[in-house]
């Protein structure tokens, strides 16, 4: 540090935090340690008494903690996501542009952590992300740092992408089929359909069709393939869903020609969720706990398919890890454990 007049410190970095007294209205922190002295300052300064004040050099190898946290928030931040201005102390904050799938490269922030000075934390990706909510924070650790880690930053991203992206949800052309015969013929009231609807209106999907069938196969299958020829871009079928004889929707969606992806899911509530491409469209067989349960595996695929990502077997296996509903009190999914994997 060196001693430099007040007047010629505009630029330059502070090297100590500064106390203002104010009697009887304030005793703190005016100017704290690492901060870079604006022209507005200099008045505030000379007025506390500080004529002369301490001051860091930066070589020319160094950067300020602020200017650093800027140039990663650049270099890390990718579609869909920006970070906070002006940084304060080295850190800023990574939101997201629009509500969307946020994922985060876990790869990427463990290499850029791994470096050492530079702090990242973040929440879990692989899940729905609203306008203003916060993604994580970035934070130089020191109050400069050398512009080599930065280059190395740079270099992570160059070879393996940027860390945080926000795919936007499509509003995909959706049909939505109820099979069971005790709501086709008027029994009960069709409750499944509605809870459907309205999670697939949470993502902007245009639900353009909506039917109830009987539970027999050729029906079911007859539909799936209407919905198709319709241009429909995502089908869910609700119910029969598991091994009893009755239940004919998983025969019904293979004998459509259907590449199956998934029969079952490690997860609960979903255990016997179907997942399905006919013809590269998302087809998914609900099993009934979709209809009474708050989040079931069906809430962890679907914002993926919402944003167009393609679904294969390994998805679907590793929902195990995260893949237990406490069945909470006060739900507060997507903020919790479920899913998260």
């Amino acid at each position: 540090m060196k001693v430099v007049r007040t007047d010629d410190s505009v630029g330059m970095v502070l090297g100590h935090d500064i106390t203002e007294i104010v009697p009887g209205e304030f005793k703190g922190v005016a100017f704290k340690k690492g901060h870079v002295i604006q022209e507005e300052d200099i008045k505030r300064l000379l007025r506390i008494g500080k004529e002369h004040i301490y001051i860091f050099e930066l070589k020319e190898n160094e950067l300020h903690e602020d200017e650093a946290a800027l140039a990663l928030g650049n270099l890390i931040c990718g579609r869909g996501v920006h970070f906070s201005t002006p940084p304060r102390e080295g850190k800023i904050n990574i939101l997201p542009d629009y509500k969307g799938l946020l994922k985060i490269s876990r790869d990427v922030l463990d290499d850029v952590n791994e470096l050492g000075d530079i702090c990242l934390a973040t929440i879990h990706g692989n899940r729905t992300i609203n306008e203003g909510e916060l993604i994580g924070g970035c934070r130089v650790i020191p109050l400069k740092i050398n512009k080599t880690k930065i280059e190395d930053v740079e270099k992570i991203i160059v070879e393996k992408g940027k860390i945080f992206e926000v795919k936007k949800f499509k509003a995909l052309k959706s049909a939505i089929i109820v099979t069971g015969s005790e709501v086709y013929k008027g029994r009960i009231t069709d409750k499944f359909g509605p809870v459907v609807e309205r999670k697939l209106l949470e993502f902007g999907a245009e639900v353009f069709y909506k039917t109830i069938v009987p539970d027999d196969s050729d029906i079911i299958k007859e539909t799936i393939l209407k919905c198709k020829e319709m241009g429909a871009e995502l089908i869910v079928v609700t119910g029969g869903m598991s091994v009893d004889p009755d239940d004919k929707t998983p025969g019904a969606i293979k004998s459509t020609g259907a590449d199956i992806v998934s029969y079952g899911s490690p997860v609960l509530p979903g255990a016997m969720l179907l997942f399905a491409y006919l013809g590269g469209i998302p087809v998914f067989g609900l099993p009934g706990c979709v209809m009474f349960s708050a989040t079931t595996a069906f809430d962890i695929l679907l914002p993926r398919v919402m944003a167009g990502e393609i679904i294969v077997k390994r998805d679907i296996t590793r929902m195990g890890y995260g893949g237990q509903c406490l069945k909470c009190q006060v739900c507060t999914f997507p903020n919790c454990h479920f899913g998260k994997y």
